[in-house]
C-alpha cells in the first residue's frame, strides 16, 4: 500500500517531578528529557519537566499496533507508574500524532482494549494531535 499518510506515537509524563528519578524508579532509559528550569532552543526556560518513551514511528494503518509498541515497556510497570502518578504533580499521556493526506487510506485511530485498560489503570490520556493535509500537500 502506497499513502503519505504517517504517524507515530510515545508515552509521556509532564509536571512537577525529577526525570531522574522516573527513570531510576521504572529502571528504563527514557529517549527524551527536561527538567524544570533546563534551557529550550530558544532560549527561554521550561516550566515542567518531561519524561518520554517509546516513540513508534512504523507507521501502520492500524494505529492501535503502534500503541501496542509505545507501551510494550510499560506493561509491566502500572504500580510504579500510578507510584509516579501518586507523588508527583503529573500527567501520564498517550499521544497519538496522525499526518493524514485527503485521498489516502484513513488510518484506524481507535484504541484496543488492552490499550484502554492500560490507561485506566495508570489514568493515563490518550491526546491525537492530528494533521490533515489537502491531496495537493506536500
Amino acid at each position: 500500500m502506497n499513502t503519505r499518510n504517517s504517524c507515530y506515537t510515545y508515552f509521556k509524563i509532564v509536571g512537577n517531578f525529577n526525570p531522574d528519578d522516573v527513570s531510576e524508579l521504572l529502571n528504563l532509559t527514557p529517549e527524551k528529557t527536561w527538567k524544570i528550569g533546563d534551557l529550550r532552543r530558544n532560549g527561554t526556560k521550561y516550566d515542567f519537566a518531561h519524561w518520554e518513551i517509546g516513540r513508534c514511528a512504523e507507521y501502520d494503518v492500524e494505529v492501535e499496533n503502534q500503541m501496542r509498541k509505545t507501551l510494550a515497556l510499560l506493561w509491566d510497570k502500572i504500580p510504579l507508574l500510578n507510584q509516579v502518578r501518586e507523588q508527583n504533580e503529573v500527567h501520564l499521556v498517550l499521544e497519538v500524532v496522525p499526518k493524514i493526506y485527503e485521498g489516502d487510506t484513513n488510518p484506524c485511530l481507535a484504541p484496543p482494549l488492552d490499550v484502554i485498560d492500560f490507561c485506566h489503570a495508570t489514568r493515563t490520556e490518550i491526546d491525537i494531535d492530528m494533521y490533515i493535509y489537502g491531496s495537493e500537500d506536500e
